[in-house]
């Protein structure tokens, strides 16, 4: 674990010294500067956990005018570092003004060396807080769902494979079709790897816009951009010593992949808005439902990032080839929405079972879930009959006019734009596709967004 590094700023040698010799006894790393012009240059290339900031220097020795520059500065730049501001001088006016601005505690000089030290540990202790309350507060947006119970052979190789991988810190790629329930295999990996204890990050990346990648990813500092209020930690941050699953892979766009790229050879990315070098620590996870290799030879997906994603690549097969599955399934999503809606009392007859082993599944594990939910919510008796399932709807509107391809295409492209409100990029997810071949497509089809 790395030392709180400490930087102390005071125009005088001796007063450095001292401080340095007081505080690298109790396990600080201190770097000095001589004035806030050096001070300024060492926090664009270092990482600083608090300063001591002297608020007299050469121009004079009681008005604090240069400590109190060097606080409006810090509070306009994009740094987040508690400031212990110290004089000389018995200055209650003086005192009020550093706070005012940003400090976080007021010593004089010459100060209590056991008190000085107490009000470091503290501030850094309610840093720490800050930072940890912020990630925690982010990663509530990911919400954790219980846990499948799979009976199928091929469910039962697959998990094998990934209880022999999972102990490792190895790059998965897991592959299927939509709803196949890649992302809670991810979050059964990261339950079952040596960085249990801490986060796991599921992030959709088909939901990133291009112009928000960086800032989601990497985070930003505030003014990092226009509407960048305040600072935000990125997933890499958030996900520091446990797992970051980036879902929907396939959608990151060409432009921003060099940068993922980066970030996973050389375990190095910046903030946006900040010039420091961040060292990224947690396993990558990630998963699509394209055909990558397909999307390699088109040119919108890079062949080296493909190869550092997956050192390991798992194929989640659908529902249809897991027939044992299904029935467990459903008894488990009847449950699970049982209890939400009050509705425990719920029985699956034989008969329901029957209908839904027959039925196709294209949206795999994920429709099976919808599809329970909305029959537990809408059951009239006790038990889930298959009128209750409503499967014949499901069939009768899954089901397209004969067509060519090419013309079955167009019409799933107008309708997705229709459902979107032609919002493009949503579309596309929704078709399983990237933004630049959505519109090669709707070039293609001389389909025109108003």
């Amino acid at each position: 674990m790395s030392k709180p590094q400490i930087l102390v700023v005071d125009d005088s040698p001796e007063i450095r010294l001292s401080a340095a010799f007081i505080l690298e006894d109790q396990g600080f790393s201190i770097l000095e500067a001589e004035n806030h012009h050096y001070a300024q240059a060492i926090l664009a290339d270092n990482s600083v956990d608090l300063i001591l900031l002297d608020m007299n220097f050469s121009l004079d020795t009681t008005s604090g005018e240069e400590g109190l520059r060097f606080l409006t500065w810090l509070s306009k730049s994009d740094f987040v570092i508690p400031v212990i501001a110290m004089t000389g001088w018995s200055n209650v006016d003086l005192a009020v003004s550093a706070m005012r601005l940003g400090a976080c505690d007021f010593v004089e000089k010459p100060w209590n060396n056991q008190r000085l030290i107490q009000i470091i540990r503290q501030q850094l202790k309610m840093s720490g807080l800050q930072v940890q309350n912020q990630k925690l507060k982010q990663q509530l947006e990911s919400v954790t769902e219980q846990d499948f119970t799979w009976r199928s052979e091929s469910m039962e190789k697959l998990l094998h494979q990934i209880d022999s991988v999972a102990a490792t810190d190895a790059s998965i790629l897991l592959t299927g079709d939509n709803g196949t329930g890649k992302s809670h295999l991810a979050k059964r990996i990261h339950e079952q790897s040596n960085r249990a204890l801490d986060a796991f990050i599921s992030v959709n990346m088909g939901a990133i816009s291009e112009s928000l990648f960086e800032s989601e990813i990497f985070g930003h500092k505030k003014g990092a951009f226009t509407d960048a209020k305040e600072n935000r930690i990125g997933r890499f941050e958030l996900a520091k010593h446990g797992t970051l699953f980036l879902d929907e892979i396939a959608n990151i766009p060409h432009s921003q992949q060099a940068k993922l790229l980066r970030v996973l050879e050389s375990g190095e990315y910046e903030v946006l808005g900040s010039s420091q070098t961040q060292i990224a620590d947690s396993r990558v996870i990630c998963a699509t439902n394209g055909d990558i290799s397909k999307l390699i030879r088109d040119g919108d997906f890079r062949e080296d990032l493909y190869f550092r994603l997956n050192t390991i690549e798992l194929r989640v097969p659908s529902l249809q080839e897991r027939f044992q599955d299904i029935a467990p399934l459903a008894k488990h999503f009847m449950t699970q929405h049982g209890k939400k809606y009050k509705r425990e009392e719920l029985n699956l007859s034989l008969a329901a079972i029957k209908a839904l082993e027959a039925y196709h599944w294209p949206g795999n594990v994920r429709e099976m879930s919808h599809l329970m939910e909305r029959a537990v919510l809408l059951a009239q008796g006790d038990n889930l009959e298959p009128e209750d399932l409503h499967l014949s709807m499901i069939k009768q509107n899954n089901r397209l006019p004969m067509m060519t391809l090419e013309q079955a295409e167009k019409t799933l492209i107008e309708q997705a734009l229709e459902k979107n409100h032609n919002n493009v990029p949503k579309a596309s997810i929704m078709l399983g596709l990237t933004k630049s071949s959505m519109y090669r497509r709707l070039e293609k089809h001389g389909i025109n967004i108003q």
